[in-house]
């Protein structure tokens, strides 16, 4: 008999919410800012932010605009802007977030199977648990059970590094390797990956946002690349994935 899943674990902007557009509204004119403080001529708007950052949380993005166009911050002053982002990404999604279609109804169903559910998120908490809220997804986890790159490590960090994994494994009392999650950004898949959790790779989002042909490179994408188990077109194929995953365990 297959071993039955000891933790679900998922992702949250675009896995379970629809966030990510909405966050990157929030802090392209923060990032324009940085910009031209630094007199750094080049300028971002939200698509343009999504396709170098997608996956990033606003420290790991300021590290990156740094290293794109060559100029440093001060920790004071990265410190200031990621608190700064933070109160207007948060603002926006207790306004606005939607949750990714079907997602309640498979949570329900895990709810009901006896799944534990945790979430593990890049991004800031309050953030998160602003767009669980604001959806209603908040009534499946507990607070505890939120994990956070950016808040709930010391130092922060950010997938790609799979610190924030290990760490709500360790937390949870269970191995990676008996848990899976859900991602749908290469960053966020790529740290499943590292840290030896059985990933499904959401690309659903993909075509709701950007098309078709989006969602067909991203499949291609999380599977070669950073060798996700399976991919789910929609939350609808969330059972017989987990079903896919358990059968390899």
């Amino acid at each position: 008999m297959p071993s039955k899943l000891k933790y679900i674990l998922l992702d949250c902007d675009n896995t379970l919410c629809q966030s990510e557009r909405l966050a990157f509204e929030a802090c392209s004119e923060l990032t324009n800012e940085v910009l031209e403080k630094h007199n750094i001529s080049a300028r971002y708007d939200v698509d343009s932010l999504l396709e170098d950052f997608v996956g990033h949380n606003f420290r790991n993005m300021l590290v990156g605009l740094q290293k794109k166009h060559n100029f440093e911050m001060k920790k004071e002053e990265v410190d200031d802007y990621v608190s700064k982002e933070l109160g207007k990404v948060t603002q926006k999604l207790s306004e606005k977030c939607t949750e990714c279609p079907g997602v309640t109804a498979q949570l329900e169903w895990a709810k009901k199977e006896g799944y534990p559910m945790a979430v593990v998120s890049t991004s800031a908490k309050p953030r998160v648990v602003a767009s669980l809220k604001k959806t209603n997804l908040m009534r499946f986890f507990t607070d505890e059970h939120v994990y956070s790159a950016a808040t709930s490590l010391n130092p922060p960090s950010s997938k790609p590094d799979p610190a924030v994994y290990l760490h709500a494994c360790k937390e949870l009392g269970v191995k990676p390797e008996e848990c899976l999650t859900v991602e749908d950004s290469k960053s966020g898949a790529t740290a499943g990956m590292r840290a030896n959790i059985p990933t499904i790779a959401y690309v659903g989002i993909y075509k709701i946002e950007e098309g078709a042909e989006k969602e067909r490179q991203m499949a291609k994408v999380l599977m070669e690349e950073t060798k996700c188990k399976v991919v789910m077109y929609d939350w609808k194929e969330f059972p017989e994935c987990v079903k896919k995953i358990e059968e390899g365990m």
